[in-house]
């Protein structure tokens, strides 16, 4: 089903941090969100999530996300934050168990849902182990499996790939694409230009809490539009993985 963001405000300590976001997200689809610091990509998903107290609408379909009620929320949106934190020092199996707690599902089906997410993530090698033996990287992977065990229809990421050196950001990357292969919504906050070109079949741009575009990356992803967002200069580069952007350097100061 569709996510429509449908004139999307929030303000924070008196401060407004989006203005009248709209968009209309599609399922199977990676939607990258960018914009430089302070533009609002996290409150953004926040307010997707139903965790900011918004104005506007967030709609899966036609029914209103903040009107859900919350146990059918956890079942429908899968929420990784920035800094994911496990409070018990469980196991990791029973870590990304606790994705299944929305669900009124069997033990069989719960127990095939964990391990297909620790299939999809790399992890079914740390299932005996606690979360507290485990590095940054290994975490990050874990919460994300423990996000996947709940079978969302959108994956909200709220940059995943922070605490991950480069062939495990890849290999993010790679897992994030499959899940939306597989039919599921995901909108994604990045900062890597390039890794945002990789995987994105969308982009949303965010600048100052207002929408600056919206639409299929190649369209989006410019180096004029770039350098007026980032105040960088980009060249785009064809590889393997489509044309990419890569950093020259700043735009110079003018005066």
């Amino acid at each position: 089903m569709d996510l429509t963001l449908d004139g999307i405000s929030l303000r924070l300590g008196g401060r407004s941090v989006l203005h009248d976001v709209s968009a209309v997200l599609r399922p199977g689809r990676v939607t990258a969100i960018l914009g430089p610091n302070g533009a609002g990509k996290s409150s953004l998903l926040r307010s997707i999530a139903a965790l900011a107290p918004y104005s506007g609408a967030a709609r899966l379909g036609d029914r209103s996300i903040a009107a859900l009620a919350p146990r059918e929320r956890a079942r429908l949106l899968g929420y990784l934050p920035q800094q994911g934190a496990v409070h018990w020092n469980l196991a990791v199996a029973d870590v990304v168990g606790l994705g299944r707690l929305p669900h009124d599902s069997s033990p069989a089906e719960d127990t095939a849902a964990v391990f297909a997410a620790m299939a999809a993530t790399g992890t079914m090698e740390f299932a005996t182990r606690t979360i507290d033996t485990l590095s940054g990287g290994e975490r990050a992977r874990v919460l994300l499996a423990r996000v996947l065990a709940g079978e969302p229809r959108w994956l909200l990421a709220d940059e995943p790939l922070a605490s991950l050196d480069p062939a495990h950001q890849l290999e993010m990357l790679a897992r994030l694409h499959e899940v939306a292969v597989r039919g599921t919504g995901v909108a994604i906050v990045l900062h890597d230009l390039a890794h945002a070109a990789r995987i994105a079949d969308d982009v949303l741009l965010l600048q100052d809490g207002r929408l600056i575009a919206f639409g299929p990356a190649a369209e989006t992803l410019t180096p004029e539009r770039l350098r007026g967002l980032f105040g960088v200069d980009v060249v785009l580069i064809d590889t393997p993985d489509g044309r990419l952007p890569v950093l020259l350097g700043r735009v110079p100061s003018q005066g």
